[in-house]
């Protein structure tokens, strides 16, 4: 199977006579300890001062890729995480291997590392779009198209539910009123309400993260659900990455997140590569002063919520946020929630807007935590387990595609050469998928599906078939 890499842009600097070996050893090592691969870097760039030095045009050789040089002024314009008066003293500005991976407009995904004499660090090439979600496959497509890219439970809402809300129709001349439905959530995970916060789905909790607990060093695990990274940029933070990669199927070490991270972001299971992270991992991740987002949003749909961290009171600075909208199908109705300590609710509740949270979705909202809902979540999760047993044995058919990890959500990742290509066949086949490039730390091989019944899966199969037979070369 062919395999398409994320092109890399190295930004490297170094003293006056630094050796072409210091800098290819720091570049290779720096590389090699990101999970990225060397042949994936298509340039070198620094400074136009540091050019013509041998050691770094040396490197460049070595790597067999042009050295970029850029004018001081420029990378003095762009905001790097680790700016230095030193080095704007000798170079005119504050960075050069940080400012210099950026120039080309992509986004850094290693910060600046340093040896005896050289720095380096690693930018992608281009930038991913970081407000490109499932619906963009399916919107304005027209009746027909089978929607494998929105991870929202099919055959939802259901009619119970839709009955409940209905029904609250009648009471839109009131102002809402979230303390029933904010009771509720709190009695289902055994929580005190102070520890509960009703919000406009898990993406208004984002944004309510990102403006109201000032986080100073902010670092989001992907890949994952891009909305926290741009909630955080959209409020003006510098964000830190760590990648996890396929080789390792995506699991998490603690050690990776920089120890000085004030506030972590990680999703379990994540979206969109389906690995649940076991509750230890994620709880080593507490430390004094850090809050620590846990973003559970598809917990619901693992049977038992196996490795679930709501309702738990011992992990120091623990956010969890739960949406209600991809098990019962309310995407449209916007409802979930946030648990964590009193003094991080109150704060996050002084950021919203006066009610916030509609009747309706207060409503489905006190329905989706009732005992009888839950067992019917339950029941849900255990069938979606079994329906995406079914989808892995179909894909696993398959020499062209890959699955990294365990998967343990209502969707899987793939991997496949020419991805782009097959997305296309197989939206003319009838079905929308979800491409993967979109996510920091994947690249255009990757494509996303959700988990539908058997009967809908065997149709994807044979779709997927046609698909591969047609982009075949």
């Amino acid at each position: 199977m062919g395999e398409y890499v994320t092109r890399l842009v190295v930004g490297v600097g170094g003293r006056a006579g630094v050796s072409v070996a210091e800098v290819c050893a720091l570049v290779e090592e720096t590389l090699r300890g990101a999970g990225l691969a060397s042949e994936a870097v298509t340039a070198l760039a620094t400074v136009e001062s540091k050019a013509a030095e041998a050691g770094l045009t040396g490197a460049a050789e070595r790597f067999g890729v042009p050295l970029v040089g850029y004018p001081a002024e420029q990378l003095a314009a762009i905001t790097v995480p680790h700016p230095s008066e030193a080095v704007r003293v000798e170079t005119g500005t504050p960075s050069v291997a940080e400012a210099a991976a950026l120039a080309a407009g992509g986004e850094l995904l290693v910060p600046k590392r340093r040896s005896v004499a050289a720095t380096c660090a690693v930018a992608t090439a281009q930038a991913h779009d970081l407000r490109h979600h499932g619906d963009a496959e399916v919107i304005d497509a027209g009746a027909g198209l089978v929607d494998l890219a929105v991870n929202v439970r099919s055959d939802t809402p259901p009619e119970w539910l839709k009955q409940r809300i209905a029904a609250s129709l009648g009471d839109l001349a009131a102002y809402p009123d979230g303390r029933s439905a904010r009771a509720a959530v709190a009695a289902r995970h055994g929580l005190p309400v102070e520890r509960v916060l009703l919000t406009a789905g898990a993406a208004e909790a984002f944004v309510l993260i990102a403006r109201a607990l000032g986080a100073v060093r902010p670092v989001v695990v992907h890949p994952q659900f891009t909305e926290p990274e741009a909630a955080l940029r959209d409020a003006g933070h510098r964000v830190e990455r760590v990648l996890l990669t396929a080789e390792d199927g995506f699991r998490l070490d603690p050690a990776m997140v920089p120890e000085e991270a004030d506030l972590v972001v990680v999703g379990n299971p994540t979206n969109p590569t389906s690995v649940l992270h076991p509750a230890a991992t994620l709880a080593a991740l507490a430390r004094p002063g850090r809050i620590l987002v846990v973003d559970e949003a598809f917990m619901d749909a693992v049977p038992g919520e196996r490795e679930a961290l709501a309702g738990r009171t011992d992990v120091p600075g623990l956010v969890v946020l739960r949406s209600l909208t991809k098990t019962w199908g309310l995407a449209g109705l916007r409802i979930g929630y946030v648990l964590a300590e009193p003094e991080v609710i109150t704060k996050l509740a002084a950021a919203q807007p006066l009610w916030p949270v509609s009747t309706p979705a207060l409503v489905a909202a006190e329905a989706c935590v009732a005992p009888a809902a839950l067992a019917e979540a339950e029941e849900a999760a255990r069938r979606i387990a079994v329906d995406r047993a079914h989808l892995l044995a179909g894909l696993a058919e398959f020499d062209e595609v890959s699955v990294v990890g365990v998967a343990e959500g209502p969707f899987v990742l793939i991997r496949v050469a020419d991805a782009a290509e097959v997305r296309t066949r197989l939206r003319g086949l009838g079905f929308a998928v979800r491409r993967g490039d979109t996510f920091p730390g994947l690249d255009r091989s990757w494509l996303r599906l959700a988990v539908r019944d058997r009967a809908t899966t065997g149709r994807l199969l044979q779709a997927l078939d046609h698909a591969l037979a047609l982009a075949a070369p």
